[in-house]
This record gives structure tokens, C-alpha cells and sequence, in this order.
């Protein structure tokens, strides 16, 4: 029986959501996953299905999510569902809901100069990372509040930022797992829009961890 991942997106439209869903659904389908995609929070309080699912990928920038909505997703990760997803999809959503951002196990602060190059390092011979080098970013960088629990497989470091020349220097996360509960959570804050993902590193690693969430 194939493995179910739910896909929402919504949100703020500058991180094309959509476009972003359409890059990896079919990698998944391809893996022998069965993907229900939907544009609609309330979906997370069909506990039937959310109890169901191997993994959940939210691609939801901003936005509010209600209580309920919240407490589907949040109980659901907690008894064992994965969560994994990227950039503001994942790490820059529900700004006021302190504890989805606690599951996430960080949160989106600043992004110094907009789009610009900059480098991934990888610090974990996980299988998430396993085979990679560094390699190079044309992206925003995302300067995040983290949880220090968090098991990290890479990171960026600072330098050059003009707007914020106080943090040059500063090493930042990139990408990370930990667990809430007895969920298995993702992150990586690559993937500013679709086409960051033409970057191979930045589509395989997102696409490792999803695998790897999934119960």
C-alpha cells in the first residue's frame, strides 16, 4: 500500500507555492507515494485523513491558521505524521502561532540584501547530504531564530551583508531535522521560488528529506 503525503499551499504568492508544489509532487508520485494536494488550511481538521498520512508538506507562507486547523496539524506530527518543507513555505508561516513554530524549530527573521550569491556548507554525513560538497546559492539567505535541539546537516555563513554588517560572520542553518513527539520534521531553507530548484543539491536535498520524514 503506497505511503500518503499531503501537500497545502497557500499564502503569500512571491514564493509561488504552486510552482513549487508542481517541482516535487511528481518526484513523489514517481517514488511510489500517493500525493493529495490542497489550497485549503481546513484540510488539517479532517482527522481521518490527517491520521492516515506518512507525511504532511506545507507550502504556506504567512498567513494566519486557526486554532483548530493548528491543533489537526500539530496532534497529527505529534502522534507520528512527518513534516518537511522549505523557506517561508515552512519556517515563515503563521507568524503569531509560537507553538507550530516550536514543531518547526525555527522561524524566519531577515533575509540581509535580498536576493544574492552566497554558499551551503555541509557539515553531516546524514543520508540527507550524504555525496554533496558545498555549493553555491543566487537566493535570499535566511538569517533564522533556531532551536539549538535541532540536528543540522548545513549550514551559511554571513559576509559582506551591508544592510546588516553586524551579523557578517555569523553561521546560520540551513538545513536541519529533530522530532516532535513521535514526527519526524524537516527543514531547509533553500527554495525562495520554483526555479532555486533547478539548483541539483537544493531539489535532491528538499527531496531526501521528504523521504526520510515520511513515516
Amino acid at each position: 500500500m503506497s505511503k500518503k503525503v499531503l501537500m497545502v499551499w497557500g499564502g503569500w504568492d512571491g514564493h509561488e507555492p504552486k510552482k513549487c508544489v508542481d517541482v516535487f509532487a511528481p518526484m513523489l508520485q514517481d517514488s511510489g507515494f500517493e500525493v493529495t494536494i490542497s489550497d485549503n488550511l481546513d484540510i488539517y481538521k479532517d482527522e481521518n485523513l490527517m491520521s492516515e498520512l506518512s507525511l504532511v508538506v506545507p507550502v504556506w507562507t504567512m498567513g494566519q491558521i486557526e486554532r483548530e486547523q493548528e491543533r489537526g496539524l500539530l496532534d497529527a506530527v505529534h502522534k507520528g505524521v512527518g513534516i518537511a518543507g522549505w523557506h517561508g513555505g515552512m519556517a515563515d508561516s503563521f507568524r503569531s502561532n509560537t507553538e507550530y513554530q516550536f514543531m518547526v524549530g525555527g522561524q524566519w527573521v531577515a533575509h540581509p540584501d535580498g536576493i544574492i550569491d552566497y554558499e551551503v556548507n555541509i557539515i553531516s554525513d546524514d543520508p540527507i547530504v550524504e555525496g554533496m560538497q558545498a555549493f553555491r546559492m543566487t537566493s535570499e539567505q535566511y538569517y533564522l531564530h533556531v532551536d539549538p535541539g535541532n540536528e543540522v546537516l548545513a549550514t551559511t555563513t554571513f559576509r559582506g551583508r551591508e544592510s546588516a554588517p553586524w551579523i557578517n560572520g555569523t553561521t546560520i542553518p540551513v538545513v536541519w531535522k529533530r522530532m516532535w513527539g513521535s514526527g519526524k520534521v524537516f527543514y531547509s531553507s533553500l527554495g525562495h521560488v520554483a526555479n532555486d530548484f533547478k539548483v541539483d543539491e537544493a531539489r535532491e536535498i528538499q527531496y531526501r528529506g521528504m523521504v526520510w520524514a515520511a513515516r
